[in-house]
């Protein structure tokens, strides 16, 4: 049992490192609004991760048919993350109207890290891949593959809170011009991002169904 749960948490903290939108998002609001904030994200991430790798696991036949809800999905991922593009490009770093208060701030933060990390049909099929390789490949029983997942979501939490945590103790190394570069970068991985959701969930089985 201590290896499969070791691979896991190296395999959770292996997906952290992909520098997508989640690592972006997270690096970029713990340099600008402190390490709570960032950890707050985590906990948003970590909530639709967590969603992800109980459909893995159990299956998603449970899940109700809805008719086109898949292309819903996308379409509003696409919006999102063009959205949030478009702001770090020109404005630099995102200044909306954060609630007052705790609780408000907490759903904020909360929502944006489950949101980036939930409306990215990518995610979901990398913790589908990852169930099937340690069943038809590593054949492990189920308890090894709750093991292997849950030290997989403890990988993801504590690497996460760490890049939080060291992206506000280096902050002081973010002159304005680098936080300008930094947003504009995390800006252009936002707009790659919708761009591949809308190419690979919207235009190519449009393209396949009409035979372009």
């Amino acid at each position: 049992m201590f290896l499969p749960i070791l691979f896991g948490f190296l395999v959770g903290v292996a997906l952290c490192l992909t520098f997508g939108t989640v690592f972006f998002a997270l690096i970029q609001n713990s340099v600008d609004n402190g390490f709570r904030s960032g950890l707050k994200i985590v906990f948003g991430v970590i909530t639709g991760d967590t969603l992800f790798v109980l459909a893995a696991l159990l299956g998603t036949a449970f899940i109700p048919k809805v008719q086109g809800f898949e292309n819903l999905m996308a379409i509003v991922g696409v919006l999102f993350l063009t959205a949030m593009g478009l702001v770090n490009i020109f404005k630099g770093t995102p200044r909306l109207a954060y609630p007052k208060t705790r609780f408000g701030n907490f759903v904020y933060y909360f929502t944006t890290g489950f949101f980036l990390n939930a409306l990215n049909p990518v995610n979901f099929v990398s913790w589908v891949a990852i169930v099937a390789y340690i069943r038809s490949h590593l054949h492990y029983t189920m308890a090894q593959q709750y093991g292997f997942m849950i030290a997989a979501l403890v990988g993801v939490f504590v690497t996460e809170s760490a890049l939080a945590y060291y992206a506000n103790r280096l902050k002081r190394l973010f002159t304005p011009r680098v936080v300008l570069i930094f947003n504009r970068t995390t800006g252009v991985v936002f707009l790659i991002g919708a761009a591949n959701i809308a190419y690979n969930r919207l235009l190519e089985p449009l393209s396949k169904a009409m035979n372009w």
